[in-house]
């Protein structure tokens, strides 16, 4: 990979990677910070090229964004992770030091955190997850420092559900689970957490009840859900996975560039733009 002089570069890698937002965010935030010699690709990369990928990087690059199927592949091919990381097994960013090493860090854990305090919601008693994947380890990571009593996830299959277990025992959180076929019980918490691939809460809507709490749905892309949207029409406060993408981004850029403040509202607008015209 060649590069000009002054050159850094950055980009986001997983596969697939098509459908990724992260370089309209990035790039925006260069933009508004004035970084003109800033460049940031996408690269359609599974697990088996990212050892090579990797192996061709030169001096310009600064960092690297990641996204599924790579967040855990990636930790054997580092220097060093911190511990957000490694409390979930989970790496999404990787900086690039000055001294050669290459460092991870997990920035879904304080970016879901932030963008609920960015909606007033800093503590709550209790919480529901919905779902049981990688981004459910990273909402229980970020539900271990808001939330002061159990969270409940509801899941599909006993396997699931010990995982969560497990994972709460790790992060040091109060784990029940419960069968998906009482999900509709979920959206009576105070923080509802829905993890799940699009279409899959869809049955839930009738469910919801009539003066819904704050419901964070990590989807951004198709949005509003239906839950999403009936939460609103029901007056609920609903953070969205786009705010969960800007917040992530805001932190990596932090760590890429050095720069701070990172301007946020520059970057959620060129999401939002970005996602009208899909």
């Amino acid at each position: 990979m060649t590069s000009t002089a002054g050159e850094r570069r950055a980009a986001v890698l997983g596969a697939p990677i098509a459908h990724s937002l992260s370089p309209v965010l990035h790039r925006a935030a260069y933009d508004e910070l004035g970084l003109t010699n800033w460049s940031y690709d996408r690269f359609e990369i599974d697990e088996a090229a990212l050892p090579g990928f990797f192996a061709g990087l030169g001096p310009e690059w600064a960092g690297l964004s990641l996204t599924m199927p790579l967040k855990r592949a990636v930790i054997p091919l580092l220097d060093a992770i911190s511990d957000t990381a490694a409390g979930v097994e989970a790496v999404n960013t990787v900086v690039f030091t000055e001294d050669g090493r290459r460092v991870g860090d997990n920035t879904d854990i304080p970016g879901m955190v932030a963008a609920l305090r960015e909606r007033g919601v800093e503590q709550v008693d209790s919480a529901a997850i919905l779902g049981a994947g990688a981004t459910a380890s990273s909402a229980l990571a970020a539900l271990a420092r808001i939330c002061t009593g159990e969270v409940v996830a509801y899941v599909r299959s006993e396997a699931r559900a010990a995982e969560m277990r497990r994972w709460g025992e790790r992060i040091g959180i109060d784990v029940r689970t419960a069968d998906w076929s009482q999900a509709a019980r979920a959206l009576h918490a105070p923080l509802v957490v829905a993890t799940t691939p699009a279409g899959t809460t869809d049955a839930l809507v009738a469910a919801v009840p009539e003066c819904p709490a704050t419901l964070f749905d990590v989807l951004y892309d198709p949005w509003p859900t239906a839950l999403a949207a009936r939460w609103s029409a029901h007056g609920g406060a609903v953070v969205s996975g786009l705010d969960l993408l800007v917040h992530q981004a805001v932190l990596q850029v932090e760590q890429m560039t050095g720069r701070s403040p990172v301007p946020v509202d520059a970057m959620r607008k060129a999401g939002e733009h970005a996602l009208a015209a899909r």
